[in-house]
């Protein structure tokens, strides 16, 4: 496990980043060009089980934690915590704002959309890049892909992970989510570009 002790700055920047991974997310959710294929999945049951997404992906992350917790110890840290919790119900919070003070019709117009998407996009991005250059576990969903790796040696874990990420994407449309322009580029381009962002950005923020 990674629960080392962990300096009050790497604190900060990691539930920081998670917020605001949940923060891009409900403006990602708003402007329906999809999300990451977890949260498609999570917001297609949350829908189905008429539970918030905070609520679900709470239980859902709880049920996982079991196996990561049984086969991969090593990948459970404070980041971990924080991933399960956190980005749901910061998503849910950041939801209900948007409804508050922006106007009903407010993500109908494609430009809007676009504004929008765009540095949501990104900014999630830096945001898990920074939850990831921390190195303080993982969350579950990340997890599981490791722990299956490890049973197939001969598949290149680039292979599991995509398959992985496919799969939730296939569940989330059977569940009634639309699989968007975002859903795409997570799961065949979020890698990449989380460890680029890692390596030329979140380096000199966080390890400077």
């Amino acid at each position: 496990m990674r629960f080392r002790t962990v300096k009050k700055t790497e604190l900060i920047w990691l539930v920081l980043s998670v917020i605001t991974m949940g923060f891009c997310l409900s403006f990602l959710n708003q402007a329906s060009f999809g999300t990451d294929p977890c949260t498609m999945f999570n917001l297609g049951m949350s829908k189905k089980l008429g539970l918030s997404l905070g609520n679900w992906q709470a239980l859902f992350n709880c049920t996982l934690f079991i196996l990561v917790f049984l086969f991969a110890k090593e990948q459970i840290g404070w980041g971990t915590i924080a991933n399960m919790f956190l980005v749901g119900y910061s998503f849910d919070f950041f939801s209900w704002v948007n409804s508050l003070v922006l106007p009903t019709d407010f993500f109908q117009p494609m430009y809007i959309k676009i504004l929008v998407t765009i540095p949501a996009l990104a900014i999630f991005i830096l945001a898990a890049s920074i939850y990831i250059a921390i190195q303080q576990g993982t969350s579950p969903y990340d997890a599981l892909p490791y722990i299956i790796n490890k049973r197939l040696e001969k598949v290149p874990f680039k292979l599991v992970r995509m398959c992985w990420d496919i799969s939730f994407c296939i569940l989330g449309a059977l569940l009634g989510e639309k699989i968007g322009i975002v859903t795409i580029i997570m799961a065949f381009a979020l890698g990449p570009a989380i460890t680029y962002a890692e390596k030329h950005i979140v380096a000199k923020l966080i390890h400077k």
